[in-house]
């Protein structure tokens, strides 16, 4: 499921640059991070549902791809990032 619009730009005006900066790391990470969690507790309910497994699965290993990235090139706001997110990488 996506994400609602408000929620959406809620998280771009809080780890974006501007209002309209939907495309850099850190955005990115914080939209796949509250879809990631939204889908694990879709799953707490509805354990039998192995087509939403796959795609949480799917966004768990593109947000640990841009992580990655992140952290290649950016140590400092990776630090911060996954210390603002609660992430345990």
């Amino acid at each position: 499921m996506a994400l609602a619009k408000e929620a959406k730009q809620e998280l771009i005006d809080k780890f974006g640059t501007g209002s309209s900066d939907t495309g850099s790391t850190r955005v990115q990470v914080a939209m796949l991070t509250e879809r990631i969690n939204q889908l694990t507790e879709h799953l707490r309910t509805h354990s039998h549902d192995h087509h939403s497994r796959r795609g949480l699965l799917k966004l768990v290993g593109r947000r640990r791809r841009f992580l990655n990235y992140m952290q290649r090139t950016d140590l400092e706001g990776y630090r911060a990032l996954i210390k603002e997110l609660g992430l345990r990488r």
